[in-house]
């Protein structure tokens, strides 16, 4: 496999700072594994391995989650890392993408220093916006934040690029010199992540109101004709006609009765 084209590069690069800035912000989720690893599957040309990447590697990041002060690791680093080095090394076969899961989990451990580099980088950053907000300059608060987002994103897009510019046959080679033992451990491991996605899945979803969809999920999966899009159709068909449903029904005086899962009750009314 040839290098990265540099139009490609460049996209990879714009993903990857997009991701950056939306591991801080949470609008838009680039930085979620399904996201950031289809997008740069998209701009390489390898559309699929990047949709089965994110795929697994989302199993991984639903356990992610900031409590506190304590940080989670970095998804945004583990999904744009691992994707570019599973395009670069040119293999996009089942044990492949294992070995770039597990990369991912490491790559994800270290992006936690290069966020408290830039979060100790951010406490100068809001002192000076609130020496602004005395004076009554909103113009320079807005800098501030601006700057504070940006150095968010090269958090992400400084390695990505650095990662562009190590030549493809070295990633090959680095990758074939792994040893058997250490491959055969990634995937025993990848599997293993996959299976506990599969479980906190299981666990959030457990209710009577969706465990109908859950065994309907095993029954069309059987379904050999049925696309991706297809099943994604389906799905969502399901879903609208359960939500009119649910609101037409409910005690047949024409008003929806609790679902019996406090957490759902609490979304529908909030």
């Amino acid at each position: 496999m040839s290098d990265i084209s540099m139009i490609s590069a460049i996209l990879v690069v714009i993903v990857a700072f997009l991701a950056g800035m939306e591991g801080i912000l949470d609008q838009f989720q680039f930085h979620q594994p399904i996201i950031a690893c289809t997008l740069i599957g998209l701009v390489t040309g390898n559309l699929t391995a990047g949709v089965m990447l994110g795929g697994t590697l989302q199993f991984l990041a639903l356990g992610w989650a900031n409590i506190g002060a304590a940080v989670a690791p970095d998804a945004a680093l583990a999904s744009v890392a691992a994707a570019i080095i599973l395009v670069k090394g040119g293999d996009f076969s089942p044990a492949a993408i294992s070995v770039a899961q597990g990369i991912a989990i490491p790559l994800a451990v270290a992006g936690l220093f290069l966020t408290m580099i830039v979060r100790t980088i951010s406490v100068g950053l809001v002192h000076g916006a609130d020496a602004a907000a005395e004076r009554g300059d909103f113009k320079a608060i807005e800098r501030y934040h601006i700057f504070a987002l940006c150095l968010q994103g090269l958090r992400i897009a400084i390695p990505a690029a650095a990662l562009l510019a190590i030549p493809a046959d070295v990633v090959q080679a680095a990758l074939e010199k792994m040893p058997d033992w250490l491959v055969g451990g990634m995937q025993v491991g990848g599997g293993m992540v996959v299976a506990v996605g599969f479980a906190m899945v299981i666990n959030m979803m457990a209710s009577r109101e969706v465990w109908p969809f859950f065994a309907l999920g095993f029954a069309f999966a059987a379904l050999s004709d049925l696309t991706l899009i297809a099943l994604g159709t389906i799905g969502v068909a399901i879903a609208l006609i359960y939500l009119n449903l649910s609101k037409k029904g409910g005690n047949g005086g024409g008003s929806v009765s609790g679902s019996g899962d406090p957490i759902g009750d609490i979304l529908e009314d909030y």
